[in-house]
């Protein structure tokens, strides 16, 4: 697999194939020495299930205040879910799942022409909707393996697509960042085999996503072994239970301090997308990180 030339785009759009003439957003690679840090995806749940936050957006009125919220705090990117990840949660159908996203997509991207917006979403079915009712972005927890149509959809809107790691059926005896970048390496091909393009993949180790409190401290310490796949890397720990485990802090809203300085660590060690609830306090952290790195403020 050829490695994508340096500085590749973390959001590197094919904005003229898109249906949508509002694809605009193309933030580059992170690189604090230059004073340019992770772009920050800010996460609403249109879930009345969420782990994080309990259903605080499960309304379209409540995602919206929420996304114009995040996007005042200078988020990059808001990653809309209508559906629950959280361990035990019950899976909805597609038509259910779209009932919940698509009021909030199509309303954020007539109310904003610029943002980048996300559908976190496995179903093909969804994931086109949402892109033709404004979407940018797809983010796939299941990493094209509950519904290969996906790819499909991708290819077919030039989208880029977030591809996660998520085994369940994982060995654990083995070394988890092998285990991790051989399992991502094999998706990308999936996605290159149904046509997406090679620079607009983006991959995510997946953390806590059937793996140990401590392998997701592994991730992080060498997560350059990732970055030496040739693609942006998104981290996403934010409020979940590892940090929770760390800190001794058992309500995921508690669990900010302990979410930035993993993200930190991980801006630090070369990712190019931090997804976070709070999107103020990434912004200073990431504020600070760049300065100590240009020795400028």
């Amino acid at each position: 697999m050829d490695s994508l030339p340096e500085p590749y785009l973390v959001i590197a759009a094919a904005t003229a194939n898109h249906p949508s003439p509002t694809r605009r957003y193309i933030p580059q690679c992170a690189d604090l020495a230059a004073g340019r840090g992770p772009a920050l995806m800010g996460v609403i749940n249109v879930t009345p299930d969420s782990f994080s936050d309990g259903g605080d957006a499960a309304t379209t009125s409540q995602a919206l205040g929420r996304a114009h919220a995040l996007i005042a705090e200078g988020a990059d990117i808001v990653d809309i879910g209508g559906e629950s990840t959280r361990p035990g949660a019950d899976e909805i159908d597609a038509q259910t799942e779209v009932a919940r996203v698509l009021p909030v997509i199509a309303r954020l991207r007539a109310a904003d022409s610029k943002i980048a917006i996300s559908i976190d979403s496995y179903k093909a079915s969804v994931a086109e909707a949402a892109l033709n009712a404004g979407a940018d972005i797809i983010n796939d927890v299941w990493t094209l393996r509950r519904d290969p149509d996906l790819a499909r959809v991708a290819s077919d809107h030039g989208a880029p697509i977030i591809l996660s790691h998520w085994d369940p059926d994982r060995d654990r005896t083995k070394d988890v960042v092998g285990e991790v970048a051989a399992f991502l390496s094999h998706s990308v091909e999936i996605a290159l085999s149904a046509g997406v393009r090679q620079d607009v993949i983006i991959l995510d180790p997946g953390l806590g996503f059937a793996k140990d409190p401590a392998e997701n401290y592994v991730l992080l310490d060498r997560l350059g072994d990732l970055k030496a796949l040739g693609f942006p890397i998104l981290i996403g720990a934010s409020r979940k239970s590892f940090i929770g485990r760390a800190t001794g802090r058992e309500a995921p809203k508690a669990r900010l301090a302990g979410t930035l300085a993993y993200h930190s660590m991980a801006a630090l060690n070369g990712a190019d997308i931090l997804r976070a609830h709070d999107i103020a306090p990434h912004c200073d952290a990431l504020a600070v990180l760049c300065a100590a790195k240009t020795g400028t403020v």
